[in-house]
């Protein structure tokens, strides 16, 4: 049987972010390939024992790796797995994520050339990152994640109402307190608009001073955080909204921006990383500079007040999302894996 060992973040279960590979692994084991997968601890250390583990444990069975490469630490540990894998003779294929890895890049790029040579392919679902890393591997292929498509419930937006949907992890490379800025704005306008807010807290203080605006505006009939919820329900918790607000300062994809478009909400996001790479401005998205709560603020009364710029921006947002559907991604992996399992 063809096996495959995906080592990355398969963190759901322990602090509610759902990772690529994770759904990568699924659709793969779906399609009749045996997955062997690393790691589901949250603690640094303990990943990187359970990374070189299990890549030890299951040698003989697995033909091929497929490794997750962030920045900073987590790309020292990318590092020490491949060193181990090439020690065992185990084909690898490196997968570029982060939106701060131009960054890393920037001041460790003989380490980052080093390591993609040494790899049979390397992928990356961001744009950006193949672009900005061109110069240290002209060879990245771009390979972008996959959605589920079926599981948005899809509705095309004519005249939406002022009802905003945020959903990130409460950080500050995610900026949530901008969204409340926004929504700090809209409500003297559209005194109706309400602001919910979904994702885990990672725990660096954005939260508690995302609670604090909301008490200092004088917002919280506005404004509700829900947390985490299950994946298989963010369609139908985005599909409430009209407007998606993405208010980043890093990205190398944004599933839950994809996510967004295929229920057909209107997109309001920032120009950061991938964004503009991904979305056009005024056809499938309205993109704004980073930490720009009045240019926000504006695009938002845009769609809410220009006559079809909500039903343009909805019907081609979901049209956009119908080219990432599993459907169509998972082939472009699978042949991928086949070349590297043949020629590996």
């Amino acid at each position: 049987m063809k096996t495959i060992y995906i080592a990355g973040n398969f963190l759901s279960k322990s602090v509610g972010v759902r990772g690529a590979g994770e759904d990568l692994a699924e659709k793969l084991r779906a399609n009749g390939w045996r997955v062997i997968t690393a790691s589901t601890h949250p603690n640094r250390v303990r990943r990187l024992i359970d990374l070189l583990w299990t890549a030890w444990r299951h040698r003989n069975n697995y033909q091929v790796a497929a490794i997750e490469v962030y920045s900073d630490l987590a790309f020292r540990w990318a590092e020490l797995l491949c060193t181990f894998l090439r020690s065992i003779k185990k084909p690898y294929i490196l997968t570029l994520h982060g939106g701060k890895l131009r960054e890393f890049a920037q001041k460790n790029s003989s380490r980052l050339r080093k390591l993609l040579l040494s790899a049979k392919a390397v992928t990356t679902p961001s744009k950006y990152l193949q672009q900005e890393l061109h110069g240290i591997h002209e060879k990245t292929i771009y390979l972008p994640n996959g959605i589920e498509l079926s599981v948005y419930p899809y509705r095309r937006l004519d005249a939406p109402e002022p009802n905003l949907i945020w959903l990130r992890a409460f950080h500050q490379i995610y900026n949530p307190v901008l969204a409340i800025e926004v929504l700090n704005q809209l409500v003297g306008e559209h005194p109706d608009t309400t602001l919910t807010m979904i994702g885990p807290d990672k725990g660096d203080g954005s939260l508690p001073e995302v609670r604090q605006l909301i008490e200092k505006y004088n917002l919280t009939k506005s404004a509700s955080i829900m947390g985490v919820i299950p994946k298989d329900q963010v369609g139908q918790y985005l599909s409430e909204g009209n407007v998606f607000l993405n208010t980043t300062n890093y990205e190398s994809f944004g599933v839950s921006v994809m996510e967004a478009a295929a229920c057909g909400l209107c997109i309001v996001t920032t120009n950061a990383g991938e964004l503009p790479f991904m979305w056009e401005n005024e056809f499938d998205a309205l993109i704004v500079p980073m930490n720009d709560s009045k240019a926000m603020a504006d695009a938002v009364i845009r769609i809410l007040t220009e006559p079809g710029l909500a039903q343009k921006l909805s019907t081609n947002a979901r049209k956009k999302a119908e080219n990432y559907d599993w459907s169509i991604v998972l082939p472009q992996w699978e042949d991928l894996f086949e070349e590297v399992l043949n020629h590996g």
